[in-house]
């Protein structure tokens, strides 16, 4: 007898693209078998009827700040809107930091998402803070959801690494505590000589102890701030590379033709990651422009297509830089392909790929951690949608989300009664072939 057995659900071919009905067997964790849809099923210690459900990799989020979650008006609202208040009222708030507190509003932000389906998160942690009381926190919570949710701590320099006392220490200490990602914030930096010296610091850090880079990179719309260049550059000529991501990078958005041209190839040849978090770059970016106003979003359609690979990212959940949010990556999505102009059929399913392998790819999710396959993690979730585009255009919730073989939550379909003139009550679905019906 097998753990669980998911009938009647619909799978992607990872190598083909062909979608076909599957029985999914799962057992000691992994999906033992990925079988055509059987009359007589084997016996199963746990049966979920799929219903013809899309059984899907979970969503990935790779770009978040579980530390500062939660904290929105605390202790004052950042009323500017403006990246660099957000960043004063964090400075008020630090101070007040607990464990108990860092951790109840970590794992309540994190339940949120995996109700949402989200099983992999990378976290940024603010580590300018001689206690780190956050960082140690985090590491205590990284491992309380570890058989849910696989997390990722980035240690993140939210002050700077060179521009702030100790701040090179501080950067060394967390990584020695046993952080997965080293962070930097070259924009923030006092000098742009300090910018680049903290990128270059960043980079050997990581190389040193074997962990990747993520850093906070020209979210600023000074279209002289031209640090993701440095890292990209550094990336490449210490063989990172793929392990490195640059994210924000809203300058970019601001860049002129020719410069953003040679840009795009000198990441493209690097070989990292971008991560774009469009709905708290709408609400930061512009704010000190008249009109036109830009809008602070980096070049995802142009990288896209000069081969790189980009992720979306939520950022910031209720907390001094975004009042909004409940951690639910098809949201970013949707806000993305309006935010990008990603609106053709094929770009709508490549932003749902943004919430999924693409970052995926960010985190370093192998085979062994990320895909549904016979052989593979059973960490899946069941979408009642019948591709990407269908699941961003209704913004559907997975019916069940299953981590390491268990179903860790459920979410009915909803259900609308609709009294329309002249005709009798009636319910209208939202069913899995892909809209309302009746």
């Amino acid at each position: 007898m097998i753990d669980l057995l998911v009938r009647d659900v619909r799978v992607r071919d990872e190598e083909t693209g062909e979608v076909s009905a599957a029985d999914l067997h799962v057992d000691g964790g992994r999906i033992v078998g990925v079988t055509p849809v059987a009359d007589d099923p084997v016996e199963a210690g746990q049966v979920v009827e799929g219903g013809g459900a899309w059984a899907t990799p979970s969503y990935v989020e790779p770009h978040v700040h579980l530390d500062a979650a939660l904290t929105a008006g605390q202790p004052r609202w950042n009323r500017s809107g403006t990246l660099w208040e957000g960043i004063a009222c964090w400075s008020e708030r630090k101070p007040m930091l607990t464990r108990e507190d860092v951790i109840e509003r970590a794992e309540r932000t994190l339940r949120w998402y995996a109700a949402n389906g989200t099983l992999h998160v990378r976290s940024h942690v603010d580590v300018t803070d001689p206690s780190l009381v956050a960082l140690d926190a985090l590491l205590e919570v990284r491992d309380r959801v570890r058989d849910v949710i696989g997390l990722q701590l980035v240690a993140f320099p939210q002050e700077g690494i060179c521009s702030f006392s100790g701040g090179e220490e501080l950067l060394a200490e967390a990584a020695r505590r046993g952080v997965d990602v080293i962070g930097a914030i070259p924009h923030f930096e006092d000098t742009r000589e300090d910018g680049v010296r903290s990128v270059e610091y960043a980079v050997e850090l990581a190389d040193r102890h074997g962990l990747r880079v993520d850093a906070h990179c020209d979210e600023i719309d000074d279209e002289q701030s031209r640090f993701v260049e440095v890292l990209a550059t550094r990336a490449a000529r210490s063989g990172l590379r793929e392990r490195v991501t640059a994210s924000h990078t809203t300058a970019m958005g601001s860049y002129n033709p020719a410069y953003a041209h040679k840009l795009h190839r000198i990441i493209a040849r690097s070989g990292i990651n971008m991560v774009s978090n469009p709905m708290v770059s709408l609400h930061l970016q512009g704010r000190f422009d008249d009109y036109p106003k830009r809008r602070g979003i980096t070049q995802v359609k142009e990288l896209l297509a000069a081969g790189v690979n980009v992720a979306f990212g939520h950022d910031d959940v209720m907390d001094p830089w975004y009042p909004l949010g409940t951690a639910n990556p098809l949201q970013v999505a949707h806000v993305g392909t309006h935010a990008t102009q990603l609106l053709s059929r094929d770009e709508i399913e490549e932003t749902f790929r943004m919430v999924t392998s693409r970052a995926a790819a960010v985190l370093g999710l192998g085979a062994d951690e990320y895909g549904v396959r016979a052989g593979g993690p059973a960490s899946f979730i069941l979408l009642p949608a019948t591709d990407g585009y269908d699941a961003v255009r209704r913004q559907v919730r997975p019916t069940h989300v299953v981590a390491h073989g268990r179903v860790v939550a459920t979410t009915p379909p909803p259900v609308t009664t609709l009294m329309w003139p002249d005709r009798e009550p009636s319910e209208v679905t939202f069913s899995p072939t892909g809209g309302p019906g009746a």
